[in-house]
C-alpha cells in the first residue's frame, strides 16, 4: 500500500488514497503512527472520494481514534492531492469534505516542495452542549454559556483557568503569564484530556501573549499527546484571545514547530494559513 509522509510546522500525517482501498483505519493508524515501529506520525489522513467536493477526508490520531478537524492535516491532504493529481494541478482553490462539514482550501504560495496553503476551519462553536461539556459527571448538568471563558478547574493542584472552544473539535485553552516552556504539559495534558467535564475528552493548549499580534503556545492533541503543532488548536487560542479582547486580528501562533496565521472577523468562518511539505513517498508492507 503507497503512502506519503507529510508535515506542516512539525505536525506530521501518513496520507493514504483510500478511494479504492478498504481497511480497519483503526488498527492501521495505530501502527502506521508508532514512532519506532511503524513510519511514525501524529495521524493517519485517508483520501476520499465525494459527491459534494473537490475531495474527501478522514482523519485518524495516532490512538486509532477518528478526529473530527485537523487545519494542519487539511492543509496536508491539499498539498499531496495536488502533488498526486487527484485534484488539478492547476487549481488553486479546492473544496474538501470533512465529517465537520465542508472546507475551503486557497494556494497562497507554492515554490517548490514549498507550499502555503489557506483553509477555512469553519466557525468557532461556544455552546457547551456541542463541544461539549459537563459539569457534574453522569448528571449532564451543562455549563452556562456565559461561563465558557475563564473557567476554573483544578488539576493535580494546579489552578487552571480554561476558555472553551470547538473548532470542529473540543478545546480547552489556559492563559499564563510565564513562558509556555515552564509548563508541566506532560503531566497536566492527560489529565485535562480525559478531565469528566469533557464526555468526548478534549485537545487542550497553554497560550501565552507575546504582543497584540502574536502568541505562544503548546498543545496537547487528545488521542495524540503534545505535538509541535495543531492546527484546530492554533485557531482555537487565537479566537479566545480575540474573544477575550487580548489580541487583535490576524495574530500569529508560534508553536515549537513553527508559526500559524489565524484570521478571524469575529463573526464569519476561521481562516488558518501556513506550510504544508511532502516528506517523503512509501510502501507500507502489510
Amino acid at each position: 500500500m503507497k503512502f506519503s509522509k507529510l508535515q506542516s510546522t512539525g505536525n506530521d500525517f501518513v496520507i493514504i488514497d483510500a478511494r479504492k482501498n478498504k481497511r480497519d483505519w483503526t488498527r492501521l493508524a495505530r501502527a502506521i503512527c508508532r514512532r519506532h515501529f511503524g513510519i511514525g506520525a501524529d495521524g493517519l489522513i485517508l483520501v476520499l472520494p465525494s459527491k459534494i467536493a473537490d475531495i474527501g477526508m478522514r482523519i485518524f490520531n495516532a490512538d486509532g481514534s477518528e478526529a473530527e478537524a485537523c487545519g494542519n492535516g487539511l492543509r496536508c491532504l491539499v498539498r499531496y492531492a495536488i502533488s498526486k493529481g487527484v485534484i488539478n494541478k492547476e487549481i488553486s482553490e479546492a473544496v474538501i469534505e470533512t465529517i465537520s462539514g465542508l472546507r475551503k482550501a486557497k494556494i497562497i504560495t507554492s515554490i517548490g516542495n514549498k507550499t502555503s496553503i489557506q483553509v477555512s476551519m469553519g466557525k468557532p462553536e461556544f455552546d457547551p452542549i456541542k463541544i461539549p461539556i459537563v459539569t457534574v459527571p453522569g448528571r449532564g448538568n451543562l455549563l452556562d454559556i456565559n461561563m465558557m471563558t475563564d473557567y476554573p478547574v483544578t488539576v493535580s493542584d494546579l489552578q487552571l483557568s480554561l476558555t472553551f472552544v470547538a473548532m470542529g473539535n473540543p478545546h480547552a485553552i489556559h492563559f499564563q503569564m510565564q513562558p509556555v516552556s515552564e509548563f508541566p504539559l506532560c503531566n497536566v495534558g492527560p489529565m485535562v484530556e480525559n478531565n469528566k467535564l469533557f464526555p468526548n475528552r478534549t485537545n487542550f493548549e497553554v497560550a501565552r501573549i507575546i504582543d497584540h499580534n502574536s502568541i505562544e503556545v503548546r498543545v496537547w492533541e487528545r488521542g495524540v499527546g503534545e505535538t509541535l503543532s495543531c492546527g484546530s488548536g492554533a485557531c482555537a487560542v487565537a479566537v479566545a484571545s480575540l474573544v477575550l479582547h487580548k489580541t487583535s486580528n490576524p495574530v500569529l501562533i508560534k508553536l515549537p514547530g513553527g508559526i500559524l496565521e489565524v484570521d478571524w472577523n469575529g463573526i464569519g468562518e476561521v481562516l488558518l494559513s501556513g506550510p504544508a511539505e511532502i516528506v517523503f513517498d512509501g510502501e507500507w508492507l502489510d
